[in-house]
């Protein structure tokens, strides 16, 4: 983490690649964490092991980035504290909505972000998106649609709908984070870490209602091996490693290298979701989950050429 930032350019491939490998771990584990969330999550422990999942991690980040917390205005404690909310719903949806439907379906319709942010910066700014982006778009709700058919034309689940809200919710925080302007020049540890702090007191405050499902206390007391597997995976790997990871990459190779990476997330899903979750997409559902991933590759390639 201490070592200096190295330009892309100067990187030769094998270095670079040195530094994607760590980033494409992510984009695994960021896959498998679907059917993680899935098998220890129910409906009525959704709160609770939100709760569990960030209170485990954020002691480390608090600890590692306690100097540079100090050092945040208050302008830059108020803009992660709104994104910190923003941060929650994406949990709360991402989380009620792979209880409701596969682990691969959430991990497709999840990668419309790649497809949304570009599309929602351009009518932020009121720039026309490029026409790469607006028929990638078209070609990602075609799969999406597709996606959601393994059993025929019905209605789409409830789950698919929640991560489909649970994408637009990450085009705006992505977008809320890049406008923020007191965030632009902040420590990005110190600002996942207020973010994550925000989001676990809204998880808290909600655990404490009456009518929102067990409680974290109630919740771990019986969680057995498998379920304690599948915590400390969500909070260490899926949250903390991935986190660290990103940040050391980035000093070593681009931003828009390491952005890319991520975008095999969905493959991954697709993949544990089958080979472990015994899913089956059918052949509508196969159709779709090549449209999408066709459809979000193409447009994170047009959004690129764009910037």
């Amino acid at each position: 983490m201490s070592a200096a930032a190295v330009p892309a350019g100067s990187l030769s491939p094998r270095r670079a690649w040195v530094a994607d490998l760590p980033v494409l771990a992510v984009a695994a584990v960021w896959g498998a964490s679907y059917l993680a969330a899935k098998g220890i999550t129910t409906t009525h422990t959704v709160v609770a092991v939100l709760v569990l999942r960030l209170a485990i991690v954020l002691p480390v980040l608090v600890a590692v980035g306690r100097r540079k917390l100090r050092a945040l205005t208050g302008a830059q404690w108020r803009g992660a504290g709104v994104l910190g909310l923003v941060l929650s719903g994406i949990f709360l949806l991402e989380t009620y909505g792979v209880v409701r439907t596969s682990a691969t379906n959430a991990g497709l319709i999840i990668s419309l972000t790649m497809i949304f942010t570009p599309l929602a910066e351009a009518a932020v700014t009121r720039v026309r998106p490029s026409p790469g982006c607006v028929a990638a778009a078209g070609l990602s709700v075609a799969g999406v649609v597709l996606l959601t058919q393994g059993g025929g034309f019905t209605s789409p689940s409830a789950g698919d709908l929640l991560m489909l809200f649970a994408a637009l919710a990450r085009t705006v925080h992505v977008l809320a984070m890049a406008r923020i302007r007191a965030l632009q020049d902040a420590d990005s540890l110190s600002l996942t870490t207020v973010q994550l702090g925000s989001a676990v007191a809204v998880f808290a405050v909600l655990a404490a209602l009456p009518g929102t499902g067990a409680s974290p206390w109630s919740t771990v007391v019986g969680f057995g091996a498998r379920e304690w597997a599948g915590l400390v995976f969500l909070s260490v790997f899926c949250t903390l490693f991935a986190f660290l990871v990103q940040m050391w990459s980035v000093r070593r190779t681009s931003p828009s290298r390491v952005g890319l990476l991520p975008g095999t997330e969905p493959l991954w899903a697709a993949a544990v979701g089958m080979s472990l979750g015994g899913e089956q997409l059918g052949a509508p559902g196969v159709a779709g989950a090549v449209l999408v991933l066709a459809g979000t590759a193409w447009g994170r390639r047009a959004a690129l050429v764009r910037s």
